[in-house]
């Protein structure tokens, strides 16, 4: 293994792209619809049992999470800094049109403006893979994404699926990658692709 995830802490919450902490490294954006299981694989990529905390009202949490993680590269003995990024889960909120007309536009500015963004996670559910709701998020991301920043979809729960369904959506889907928080499955595969982008510079798969 190149390089594992040794720490990882809290850093912040911001309501909007005012609030965020200045852009000093690089960073991981995760987003996904509500109760996709976004906390739990935040959990599971730093082995942090409660880094990120799940909310008991799926689209409740509002708010932009930034957690700073920490790298090492045994072989070298050398660590990397980066942070992770939590966005509010979309699709369940339960909220005012006017609020969720401000809360989608301090999104949008952050997701647009944010420079030191090196890579966007897109989590999707395995049972339901063609949500119309993340076909339009990947398209807009896709509609503004630079070239020095990466996409990639990690499709969450994979554990609930036969074999023949997640080869299907990895064949319709390549550089697609699939995890399970329940089996720790594809997690520290997930972990190694993280750093290779983010740090080490790699090609979007």
């Amino acid at each position: 293994m190149p390089a594992r995830i040794v720490d990882a802490s809290f850093m912040t919450s911001a309501s909007r792209i005012e609030e965020a902490p200045a852009e000093s490294v690089g960073e991981v954006v995760f987003l996904g619809r509500s109760n996709v299981g976004k906390s739990s694989l935040l959990n599971s990529l730093t082995h942090r049992k409660n880094l990120a905390k799940s909310s008991s009202t799926p689209g409740k949490t509002r708010l932009i999470n930034y957690f700073e993680v920490i790298y090492k590269d045994d072989e070298a003995g050398q660590k990397y800094r980066i942070h992770f990024v939590d966005l509010p889960g979309f699709g369940y909120a339960k909220v005012s049109k006017s609020m969720k007309y401000e809360w989608q536009k301090s999104l949008n500015e952050f997701i647009k403006n944010r420079r030191t963004i090196r890579l966007f996670v897109h989590l999707r559910d395995a049972r339901h893979p063609d949500e119309p709701i993340d076909e339009e998020v990947k398209r807009y991301i896709e509609g503004f994404i630079q070239p020095d920043q990466c996409y990639i979809e990690v499709f969450t729960k994979s554990d609930k699926l036969k074999q023949k369904d997640l080869a299907r959506i990895l064949k319709s889907r390549p550089g697609a990658m699939l995890v399970s928080n329940l089996k720790k499955r594809g997690i520290e595969k997930l972990e190694n692709a993280i750093f290779d982008i983010a740090i080490g510079g790699s090609e979007c798969p």
